[in-house]
């Protein structure tokens, strides 16, 4: 079957999505394929859900500019949509006399990205926290938390209002650039063409850019994968705000988290891994639970119980620090039409409306189907959205490993 349409986004992550949704509400043809039962089921589901402010990044980064932008379009479509959403605010602490300086330089950062945070010695920040401990802390009063299946729920019904279509366990086999035009071949032996082609692939990315027949290989980056593991806190938390410690130069440090509903959630670690693997190895309970009590002396070990484990596709290795997100177009791999999001990690969910932006300004102005490409036929025998309509991303059993 040969199915010809505009544009093709692969991968119906978060990412994936509000490009999706973006390219749809201006008037383009859409469809989005996803390898899994529904939408939203790899990194989109396995992470902190939580709305950063944009304080962590370099200075005119795309990760800086995508997350203080990407607050406020993520707040404004909560409301509009009605996705559940809270500004929890964070505080993000110095538990020694020697973070100041640290924190100190995150607060010059916060103030050069245009991010709003306060200062706050130890003994305010424990009047506002009394089961916190730390030396100092910096504010960020606009931090928050978004329920991330009503989010895609939401962005997956918005692009279908505007015509578009998600098809889900619709793997990409292979790809082919020709001029004006890219031959899709799924692993079910269909066939599309499309005329312009975002690769939101997550921790696929790498691996679908492999697979595309006229990109050179120099253009597709090696990717690591670091592994976080998530623990539930048994009981209530007598924290209201978001706690985060200084960061790590991979990772910003096992914080505490919230979901809408109340309940407290601690994470992620980082270890590298070869391969991505949910697998929960629960042996290091004890270190994680130790690097908690830094900033909350209380917490005991068995207060933690195993929740979920999500993996960061990262562009910097061990020993290499952290990088910026990565969107490849025409003018660094000269194929018209191919967008790749390369090493969407965090500040990823925060980001997304505004990398879809991004994306929507890199493929260009210019609207509707290319006549020698896109015949307007719609892909009628494929698994569509409608028989795998999401009701939120699943989570897989947490598997225990000893």
């Amino acid at each position: 079957m040969s199915i010809d349409i505009d544009t093709v986004v692969v991968g119906a992550g978060v990412v994936g999505l509000a490009v999706a949704r973006t390219l749809a509400v201006a008037g383009r043809e859409v469809l989005v394929l996803e390898a899994e039962d529904r939408p939203g089921e790899g990194i989109s589901s396995r992470n902190s859900g939580v709305i950063h402010a944009g304080m962590y990044y370099p200075t005119g980064s795309l990760k800086a500019r995508c997350c203080v932008r990407g607050l406020q379009l993520m707040y404004d479509y909560c409301a509009r949509r009605r996705v559940a959403h809270r500004p929890t605010g964070k505080l993000i602490v110095a538990t020694d006399e020697h973070d100041r300086e640290e924190l100190q330089a995150l607060a010059t950062r916060a103030a050069a990205n245009g991010v709003a945070v306060s200062w706050l010695e130890g003994e305010q920040a424990m009047r506002l926290e009394p089961s916190l401990r730390c030396v100092a802390a910096l504010d960020s009063p606009n931090s928050g938390i978004v329920d991330v299946p009503e989010l895609i729920t939401a962005l997956v019904g918005e692009l279908e209002q505007h015509g578009g279509q998600l098809l889900c366990r619709t793997e990409v086999q292979s790809i082919r650039a020709d001029v004006g035009c890219f031959r899709i071949e799924t692993a079910g032996g269909d066939a599309l063409n499309c005329r312009r082609l975002v690769n939101a692939a997550g921790l696929g990315a790498t691996g679908l850019a492999a697979r595309i027949d006229g990109l050179a290989p120099i253009h597709v980056p090696r990717l690591w994968y670091g592994q976080g593991h998530y623990y539930n806190l048994r009981g209530r938390s007598p924290f209201t705000r978001l706690i985060y410690p200084l960061p790590g130069a991979a990772s910003l440090g096992v914080h505490l988290g919230m979901d809408i509903s109340g309940r407290c959630r601690f994470g992620p670690d980082m270890r590298w891994v070869d391969a991505p693997s949910y697998r929960f190895d629960d042996s290091q309970r004890g270190a994680f639970a130790k690097s908690i009590r830094q900033w909350w002396p209380a917490l005991r070990d068995d207060d933690l119980t195993p929740d979920f484990v999500g993996v960061r596709p990262k562009l910097a290795g061990p020993g290499q620090g952290s990088a910026d997100f990565v969107i490849q177009d025409e003018t660094v791999h000269g194929i018209a039409g191919l967008v790749n999001l390369f090493g969407i990690e965090s500040p990823g969910l925060t980001s997304s409306l505004a990398l879809a932006e991004e994306v929507a300004a890199r493929l260009g102005r210019r609207l509707g189907p290319s006549p020698s490409c896109v015949t307007r036929r719609w892909p009628l025998g494929l698994r569509t959205s409608r028989d795998s309509r999401a009701t939120g991303p699943h989570r897989a059993p947490t598997r225990l490993v000893h």
